[in-house]
């Protein structure tokens, strides 16, 4: 990793599963991507948003770049988990209105 990526992205064992985030934060990577690919937010909202500087926010979005296809894949499988784990166990919430609807 290059050394002014290497500043602001840290990959720690323990911490945010061991992705890699933010130096000093609990923000991914992969947040940073699916906020700027996904939804749109400039690095400029972001870096508001979150207090972080646009140096971490391109930082995050280089490394992104680099190691595009490994952080697409944790995301998928991420997305995955979910829709497993959705269909399982329904949500308590939808399970009470449908029971309030039948009546």
């Amino acid at each position: 990793m290059l050394e002014a990526i290497a500043s602001h992205i840290e990959i720690t064992p323990g911490i945010c599963g061991g992705k890699p985030r933010i130096a000093g934060h609990r923000i991914t990577v992969a947040d940073i991507a699916v906020w700027h690919e996904k939804i749109g937010l400039t690095a400029d909202e972001i870096a508001d948003q979150y207090d972080l500087s646009l140096a971490d926010i391109y930082a995050a979005l280089a490394y992104y770049h680099d190691h595009r296809g490994t952080i697409d894949a944790g995301l998928r499988a991420e997305r995955k988990l979910i829709a497993r784990l959705r269909k399982a166990r329904p949500s308590l919430l939808l399970r009470k209105l449908q029971a309030t609807s039948r009546g």
